[in-house]
């Protein structure tokens, strides 16, 4: 279903999953990315008309069309795709890691080998250097050391704005039967590095509400961001909101 020119995925979590399972990019933007991101980021927006998977994280869209456009979409969070995705598809020696930095990486990892038995080598780790905020990404690093192995899945855990600028770079470059991940903070929330958001918030679209109690002057000045989305939704609708 088409909202604000971005295709968004419509059907349930495992039908998500069986599509990523084919390659190419999957993305999860936020109510805060497309309000503030997808007009003003070129690199933004073309990862998410671009990627071949785009999930409906954010509960304002769905929300938005449900009561105002008299649509209908199911909202596939991020973490709710990363959760089941790990627990159905056996990773074992086929995926690669991209984490914020060393202490996280450790954190997630040891959480992957004691939950999902995986055993992770630092090799298929990599920890992201400080990117640029706006512009096209590029990590000929990163991309080497993809290619070194034969993954079928590079799992991107940066944040929102910057993970899809990164997936857009991998998916130009990496073979069409990989599958690159964009879900953020989710594997934080599973492993305890960021707060963990209870299912029952995850499915009434209340995780912003915990991510702002836990830590009000990053998150509060976030979602409050979010709320230009009900303009460009009101405004755009189903048509992008930036002329191509």
């Amino acid at each position: 279903m088409r909202v604000l020119g971005v295709d968004f995925f419509d059907g349930n979590v495992e039908k998500a999953i069986n599509k990523s399972q084919k390659g190419g990019l999957v993305v999860a933007p936020s109510g805060p990315g497309l309000a503030s991101d997808l007009p003003c980021s070129e690199a933004y927006r073309l990862a998410l008309t671009n990627a071949e998977l785009v999930l409906p994280d954010s509960g304002l869209v769905c929300l938005w069309l449900k009561l105002v456009s008299k649509g209908s979409l199911r909202r596939i969070s991020g973490l709710e795709f990363l959760k089941v995705l790990l627990g159905s598809t056996k990773l074992q020696d086929s995926s690669f890691w991209v984490m914020p930095n060393k202490s996280q990486a450790e954190a997630n990892i040891a959480w992957l080998e004691r939950k999902h038995k995986y055993s992770i080598e630092s090799k298929s780790v990599y920890h992201a250097p400080m990117y640029p905020k706006t512009g096209f990404l590029e990590d000929q690093e990163l991309l080497a050391r993809i290619k070194s192995q034969d993954y079928k899945y590079v799992f991107i855990q940066l944040g929102g704005g910057v993970q899809e600028r990164l997936g857009l770079f991998l998916q130009k470059h990496l073979n069409k039967k990989t599958t690159i991940v964009c879900t953020g903070a989710a594997l934080a929330f599973l492993s305890g590095q960021q707060i963990r958001i209870p299912k029952w918030a995850d499915k009434y679209y209340l995780g912003w509400l915990i991510r702002c109690m836990s830590d009000p002057l990053i998150f509060v000045p976030r979602y409050l961001s979010a709320f230009r989305l009900f303009w460009l939704l009101f405004r755009y609708g189903k048509e992008s909101p930036v002329k191509a």
